[in-house]
This record gives structure tokens, C-alpha cells and sequence, in this order.
């Protein structure tokens, strides 16, 4: 499940060069013909790029799936309640005991915790069993060649590449997600390159087979993102009577001992140590559940860029280690997507930059409606209400 992952380190490659515009659109075959010839420039062998390409076409399905991205657009108790089941908690349990000498080799040399990769796993494939029926190739290709963000696609073919020439990728028969991600826990040639380990010690990486190979990968590109080990992501926590709420949202960071002073409380156990950086945040305002977030939550965004869905990501990896079901609360009704989308365009109107017009209450969009609340004079939380849509 991905909505655009964070391409930075393809870079380290020669995949792609630094802040370039990137080709798009025009004739398919015209296209492809540039790419051949850009991946020759980049030292490709000519036979190993005509064997690549050479039944690759346009994949209406990858575009409709790319335009079909609803389940983002939910608020995040509709969404968590989504994605996490009593079925998924137990079944995280049953593969934690089945690979639990993997999850502790990955903590021991990575520093990631098996909550954190169940959650991903989970969330991704099913832990292995839905990874996606896309031909790699086409999918990476149609992306590329679609206008809407050629920038984060092209580079990965061109990363698929160095797999097949690695024998990691079979042109016709390696199938994953629409967006190109590959295996059980769904990632991008780019990552793979960089990335994947030979988890089970058979010679070989496997992520779309081998549980071992997949996991440890994921920690392994994790700790490359900037993870630290023995250091908190997420934290459910109780807001005071009073807080300024112009205090929540990820732009504004405190130690633990700052938020603690201000009367933030855990709901359970107790809260890191005190010098910590962290925010709080309020996913669906602050009458709904509280989080007190850290450094590694931030990273989290390197898998996956949706503010839902990391969130949502997050909060499952503390179920699986032990927390308790979040405090609901009762919190305000929010905007439909038809809603949300006028919303954004009268935050545009006023230039406060959402980051698209698409539906969708992303990190912009937050940091926007909390900005504008502030000035209205209503609760700065980030949570879009009809109210504040009727003041605009």
C-alpha cells in the first residue's frame, strides 16, 4: 500500500541526477526509445536493455489505480479501524513466534523492533500473502511515462535494471504492486539495490519467498533512513484542559520533560526520558486520540509519505508490543472529499500551500486548516470541520 515513496537514495547509485526535470507523455514507443537510450548512457549493456524492455507496454490498470487512492481520504478511526483486525493482531503474534529468531537478529543489528516490521508487513501484504499482480516493468514504465510525478518513477527504472542484471528481476515474470514496489513487504528497485539483505543465509535475496529476506531488508533500510535503535516512535498520551492547541501537529517539537511540564500524560505505562524531542499529535483533533511522537515515527515517512497511514503504522507496531486499543474519544465530524477539496481551494485562495487540491488531509493540508483556525479563533488541532469550511 504506498502513496509516494521517498526516492532519495537512488541517488547514491548514478540512478538519477540531481533536481532535473524529467521526460513524460508524448508517444509510449518514443519514450521507451529514450529510456533505452538513457540507460545505455548510464553504462547498460545493449542487449541486457533490449532483453528489459522488450515486451514492456502501457498498463491502463497501474494509472486507474494510481487515480483510485479512497481509502486515504478516510479520517483515522475509520482508517485504523480498517486496517487493523483482531485477525491481523493475531496473526502478527503467530509470525512473530514463527520467525522470532529473525525479528531478534533484526533488532540486534539493525535496531528495529518486531512491532514496527509486523505493522509494515502486515499493512503492506498481509504478512506476504497479497503482494500485487502488476507486471514490475510495465507498472514502474506507465508511471514514468504519466505526467503526474515522472520524477519519483523514471529513476527506479533505471534501478530495475541493475536488478535484472543482478538476476533480482525477471522482466516478464516479477509482478508486484501497481507502483512497482516488489515483495512481501512492497519496495521500490531503489530500495532493494540499496537495501536488501540475504536474510535466510541461502545465497540469495528473495523478497517476494522469503519471510527472512523481506524482514531483515526492511530493518536494514529503516536504520539506512535514520532509525535509532532503543528509541521510542509513538506514545499514546492525554491532553490537559487548556493546552494550546497551536502547540500539536509535527512542526512544533519539545522534550518529553517540556510536554510533561505543559500537563501532557501517558494513557498507559510511562512516557522515554525526559530530554526526548518529540510532538504531539492529534490525527483527528483533539477530541479524538492523542500521540506523543518521536524521532523514528519521522522516519517512518521515508516508507511511506501518507500522514494516515504511517500514523495508523505506528500505532499498530505499539499494539503488537503491548499497548492497548487507543482512547477513541468523541470527536468532531469531518469533511467529506468533495468537502475537503473546497476546503483546500479556499486555503489556496488565501496562500497557504496544501500541497494539491486532491481530497486528502496530508501533512500541508493539517498545517494549513491549523494555521487558519488560529486565526479564526476556533481550536487549532489540524481538523477540518464543517464549521470551519462555513467560516471560509
Amino acid at each position: 500500500m504506498r502513496i509516494f515513496p521517498v526516492l532519495a537514495a537512488v541517488l547514491s547509485l548514478g540512478f538519477a541526477s540531481a533536481v532535473q526535470a524529467q521526460s513524460c507523455g508524448g508517444n509510449f514507443g518514443s519514450f521507451v526509445d529514450g529510456l533505452k537510450s538513457e540507460a545505455a548512457s548510464k553504462g547498460h549493456d545493449r542487449s541486457r536493455i533490449d532483453s528489459f524492455f522488450r515486451n514492456v507496454r502501457q498498463e491502463q490498470g497501474v494509472i486507474n489505480a494510481d487515480r483510485r487512492q479512497g481509502i486515504f481520504q478516510r479520517p483515522f478511526l475509520d482508517f485504523s479501524r480498517a486496517l487493523i483486525s483482531q485477525g491481523r493482531i493475531t496473526n502478527g503474534q503467530r509470525n512473530h513466534e514463527r520467525y522470532r529468531a529473525v525479528f531478534e537478529r533484526a533488532q540486534q543489528q539493525y535496531g528495529v523492533p518486531p512491532g514496527i516490521l509486523l505493522a509494515f508487513w502486515a499493512f503492506e501484504t498481509d504478512y506476504g500473502a497479497v503482494q500485487g499482480d502488476f507486471n514490475t516493468v510495465n507498472a514502474l514504465v506507465t508511471l514514468a511515462h504519466d505526467c503526474r510525478r515522472p520524477e519519483l518513477f523514471r529513476p527506479q527504472i533505471f534501478a530495475a535494471i541493475e536488478m535484472y542484471r543482478r538476476g533480482m528481476l525477471d522482466p516478464v515474470q516479477t509482478r508486484g504492486a501497481w507502483a512497482g514496489e516488489i515483495g512481501m513487504v512492497q519496495k521500490l528497485p531503489s530500495d532493494i539495490i540499496n537495501y536488501a539483505v540475504d536474510g535466510d543465509g541461502d545465497g540469495r535475496i528473495d523478497l517476494q519467498r522469503s519471510a527472512p529476506d523481506a524482514l531483515m531488508s526492511a530493518a536494514a533500510m529503516l536504520r539506512g533512513k535514520g532509525w535509532r535503535a532503543n528509541e521510542p516512535w509513538l506514545h499514546e498520551v492525554a491532553l490537559p484542559q487548556g493546552l494550546d492547541l497551536r502547540r500539536t501537529g509535527i512542526r512544533t517539537e519539545m522534550t518529553v520533560s517540556e510536554w510533561q511540564q505543559l500537563g501532557v500524560r501517558p494513557t498507559h505505562g510511562s512516557l522515554p526520558s525526559g530530554n526526548l524531542r518529540a510532538s504531539v499529535i492529534v490525527p483527528q483533533g483533539h477530541r479524538g486520540p492523542a500521540f506523543m511522537v518521536f524521532h523514528n515515527y519521522r522516519v517512518l515517512f521515508e516508507w511511506n509519505q501518507s500522514f494516515i497511514y504511517v500514523t495508523t503504522a505506528a500505532y499498530f507496531a505499539t499494539r503488537l508490543s503491548g499497548a492497548p486499543v487507543y482512547q477513541a474519544g468523541n470527536p468532531e465530524t469531518g469533511l467529506n472529499q468533495d468537502q475537503m477539496r473546497q476546503l483546500q481551494q479556499q486555503l489556496a485562495q488565501r496562500g497557504f500551500d496544501v500541497g494539491g487540491i486532491d481530497g486528502i488531509l496530508g501533512a500541508n493540508t493539517r498545517a494549513a486548516v491549523q494555521d487558519v483556525q488560529a486565526e479564526l479563533g476556533l481550536p487549532a488541532d489540524g481538523w477540518p470541520t464543517p464549521q470551519l469550511l462555513r467560516m471560509l
